[in-house]
């Protein structure tokens, strides 16, 4: 099957696609289709109808055992006689092209065996016991997995509701998405006999459901021919202008993408690189996006070269070479290969120059990168089976455990919420607006795991994606290190770090619903604020201070403590002791800038009144007073290492934070001589404390011991801006 749309009005395509392994002509389906029903095939072969599949089959598993499709095409043959399409064909013709689709991208046999059979329990009297008992298990759960719910039963929710069991039944096995998604291609290939308002239904669902799907899946054959079948439905006017513009480009008597390859095939046999060189035309879309993009469409605009290698290795051979002796275009560089896509895709993209001002893109990678870039899961086979060198082993999963070691990470967060959307219209909305996020980002947390998320999510998407229902605690975060608002949107590669409170009762914000991109964050709020609904005063969550009653008890409290703390906090207080080099009589302060303790380097300065002034070496007050022409005096710490220190907490409010960071200072042996709380802002608190420590050496205790308070994300040293007056100290 060629990756490149056909026009729907013509019986061919535009252009022609690159060739295949070998040249095969097309199968006319029709006339297979009423060929099966006009004489049975002779015993002991298959059926001349789907000689075409066993050709295309074989040429990806050559091994493949038959019998399963010979036995499955007469069921279906024999289920489906005497029903016809709406395009006249004998029905039998549907579920073999869906078959040849799959068949021609890699599909194993038993999903083949499964596409042969998934409109029979549909449509026919055959039942899934029946299939189950003929074919297997596996069978059966492909074919349910794709059968509709019946409109007679379920209404309007029919078609949601349909989609739900279709996924949940993905999350199991990803090849009943690979028989939906060509059993749609093969629909919207013959969709022109229906009412053109059924069309554009259908057509829309497409746009909407499927071809998301099968990007994600990383089914690109299907989804590039998809995307043009429903271009030229929903927009036929650009449809036909995009057509003209390959029609024109095509009849063009040069060709700088054939040039372009023709001088690659050059570079890469100097260098003794095997490689292959092939034009691909862009599609449809593709055209029409570029032409958007660019306005003025030059020759090589209309395809890419691919460039296929036998080994990871060669592919970075096949880039020096090309960057080497071609012109890069060093913007247009990425590696995919070190980073693959969410969705299996590998490969290397570049884009060389010519002196003419034409560019040409260049994709580079292994036959076995394309295979996967082509036909994604698909091309995986059976996800089930383990490897040769595990079964020799007898390493075999139990038969009753499908654990998908494919399942991408998107469709484990889809089924998380698709859980928590009993209503069909929320289910159906929902999905069509987290499929429309067809990027998505790998972020990064502390333990080594990562989070998978879709491009434009924030901190609230990643907590909730963590920890589920269980992010309503979530009071903050740290990105790459450095404290950041829970709407904070996320880059690929970003370190996350979620600050969770401990009390039960943190609840989240109404603000969050604004921050939340993913459909299970939203969900989760949501649901958490319609069953606890509070009035507006109160609303704010997790994310708030604690309320303004508590944070006034707690700066009361602390001007009720011992002395306040004065700027600079007299030198004779216990554990202070400082020695003034040859001044051993004279009155010492210790700077309320920058609070010195022993261990720290230290300098004075005189100041009026005969008092020296102790600063820590690196304050900011040092270079102003010296600049200043205050004289300096050499100080050093005595022998007594107590000291008295002021601290700077800042943290996210919740309910008793205060308790919880004073139980913690006090249970390293920090004795609290005055604190204040200033009033919260934006969702943050800040706290003062000035204590007394026995000895010195504990303040890197005491600030990790505060550090380590849940809702606290930094500690540190008071370093108070010092006043313009050289007096200041």
């Amino acid at each position: 099957m060629s990756a490149e749309a056909t026009n729907p009005a013509t019986p061919g395509p535009v252009v022609p696609s690159a060739p295949r392994r070998r040249s095969r002509p097309r199968i006319d389906l029709r006339r297979l289709g009423r060929a099966a029903l006009l004489g049975p095939a002779s015993r002991g072969r298959l059926p001349d109808a789907i000689g075409h599949v066993v050709e295309a089959h074989r040429a990806h598993h050559p091994d493949a055992d038959l019998e399963p499709l010979h036995r499955a095409y007469v069921l279906a043959e024999s289920s489906h006689r005497g029903q016809m399409r709406k395009s006249g064909e004998p029905y039998i013709t549907h579920p073999l092209a869906v078959t040849l689709i799959l068949a021609e991208l890699g599909a194993e046999t038993t999903a083949l065996t499964a596409s042969l059979l998934h409109d029979t329990v549909e449509d026919t009297d055959v039942t899934l016991d029946q299939v189950g008992e003929e074919f297997g298990a596996e069978v059966r759960y492909l074919v349910d997995g794709v059968t509709k719910l019946e409109k007679v039963d379920y209404g309007a929710a029919a078609e949601p509701e349909t989609f739900r069991k279709m996924l949940v039944a993905t999350g199991n096995d990803v090849r009943v998405m690979s028989i939906k998604l060509a059993d749609r291609l093969h629909n919207m290939r013959t969709l022109g006999v229906m009412r053109p308002e059924k069309q554009e239904r259908i057509a829309k669902v497409t746009r909407d459901v499927l071809i998301p799907l099968a990007e994600r899946l990383g089914v690109q054959a299907l989804k590039t021919e998809l995307e043009d079948l429903v271009f030229a439905i929903l927009h036929p006017e650009e449809y036909e202008h995009t057509r003209a513009l390959i029609v024109d480009n095509a009849s063009r008597a040069d060709d700088p993408l054939a040039e372009f390859a023709e001088a690659m095939r050059a570079v890469l046999r100097d260098a003794d690189i095997q490689a292959e060189v092939l034009i691909r035309p862009r599609h449809f879309v593709s055209v029409h996006r570029a032409s958007r993009k660019r306005g003025r469409m030059r020759g090589a605009d209309f395809g890419r070269l691919l460039v296929l290698v036998n080994e990871d290795a060669d592919c970075y051979a096949v880039l020096g070479e090309l960057h080497t002796c071609m012109t890069p275009v060093v913007s247009e560089f990425k590696d995919f290969i070190a980073v693959p896509k969410f969705n299996l895709y590998q490969s290397l993209h570049t884009a060389v120059a010519r002196e003419d001002g034409q560019v040409a893109e260049v994709l580079i990678r292994t036959h076995q990168m394309h295979k996967v870039a082509e036909a994604g899961v698909i091309a995986l086979g059976n996800p089930y089976t383990a490897p040769a060198e595990e079964q020799a082993r007898g390493r075999v999963p139990a038969d009753e455990e499908r654990v998908d070691p494919t399942r991408p990470g998107w469709l484990s967060r889809l089924l998380d919420w698709q859980e928590a959307a009993p209503d069909p219209d929320t289910f159906w909305s929902t999905l069509r607006e987290d499929l429309a996020q067809d990027r998505e980002i790998t972020v990064f947390r502390p333990d080594g795991g990562t989070l998978g998320l879709p491009e434009g999510a924030t901190c609230v998407d990643a907590a909730y994606a963590q920890y589920g229902e269980d992010a309503h605690a979530c009071i903050g975060a740290r990105v790459n290190g450095r404290l950041a608002t829970l709407s904070t949107v996320l880059r690929d590669g970003d370190m996350v770090q979620l600050l969770m409170g401990q009390d039960p009762a943190s609840e989240p914000s109404r603000e969050w619903l604004e921050h939340a991109h993913t459909p299970a964050a939203r969900i989760a709020i949501q649901r958490w604020l319609a069953t606890h609904p509070a009035p507006a005063e109160h609303e704010g969550g997790a994310g708030t201070a604690e309320d303004p009653g508590a944070a006034k008890a707690a700066e009361a409290t602390a001007r009720s403590a011992a002395d306040p703390a004065t700027p600079d906090a007299p030198a004779s207080r216990p554990g202070a002791a400082i020695t003034v080099v040859d001044r051993p009589d004279a009155s010492v302060r210790l700077a309320g800038c920058c609070t010195p303790v022993p261990l720290d380097e230290v300098t004075g300065f005189a100041v009026r009144g005969g008092v020296v002034t102790v600063h820590r070496a690196e304050c900011s007050a040092v270079a102003r007073m010296a600049n200043a022409g205050r004289e300096e005096v050499d100080v050093r710490w005595g022998d007594t290492t107590g000291c008295r220190v002021t601290l700077v907490a800042e943290s996210f409010g919740r309910p008793h934070l205060l308790a919880d960071l004073t139980e913690a200072m006090a249970l390293e042996g920090a004795e609290i001589v005055s604190a204040t709380v200033e009033p919260p802002t934006q969702q943050r608190v800040r706290h003062t404390y000035t204590v007394q420590l026995p000895d010195a050496g504990h303040l890197p205790t005491l600030l990790r011991a505060m550090r380590n308070v849940p809702g606290v994300y930094d500690v540190g040293r008071a370093q108070h801006h010092a006043s313009a007056s050289p007096d200041a100290g």
